[in-house]
């Protein structure tokens, strides 16, 4: 997979751009071509981060199935800023599926921003999470000392024959 990286100019003193994924995509370059500037001015500066491998897990199947049951299913992308030439880029890292995964990617601190996933890439999760996704059942739950239940008025009998009631 590629994915496009895109900067834009805020109205903000402080901070003056914004960098985000805009595009995640089919690898359309060959082999072993590097990321490149596709485009370069001041309101909409894009950079090409080809070669991204994915591939699922069985035990990440959870992580595919919230993402997949959420309104709108989307890719996650782990990027962090980095000096490449005289500017510093927006580099992504990581690209996933999980829901689980990027939250514990923004739970160790890293910025995590999504890109919605094409209709193709979600029949595909679909799929898998329908082969591995098998949610743990329920467990009845029992009921604690404070609700009530047999043991708690057995208790309480005691009591009242112990105290004379």
């Amino acid at each position: 997979m590629d994915v496009v990286m895109q900067r834009i100019p805020l109205d903000n003193r402080w901070r003056p751009w914004q960098w985000r994924p805009l595009q995640v995509f089919d690898a359309a370059l060959p082999a072993g071509q590097g990321p490149h500037c596709l485009r370069d001015a001041a309101d909409d500066t894009r950079w090409l981060f080809p070669g991204f491998e994915v591939e699922l897990f069985a035990d990440e199947a959870e992580g595919y199935f919230l993402n997949i049951s959420a309104p709108a299913p989307c890719w996650f992308v782990m990027w962090r800023l980095e000096q490449i030439g005289d500017a510093e880029i927006a580099v992504p890292k990581t690209l996933t599926l999980s829901y689980n995964e990027a939250a514990r990617l923004m739970d160790g601190g890293e910025q995590v921003d999504t890109v919605p996933a094409s209709a193709p890439v979600i029949g595909w999760l679909r799929q898998f999470v329908a082969l591995h996704y098998h949610p743990e059942p329920k467990k009845k739950r029992r009921k604690p000392s404070f609700e009530g239940g047999a043991e708690v008025e057995k208790m309480a009998r005691a009591e009242g024959e112990i105290h004379g009631g």
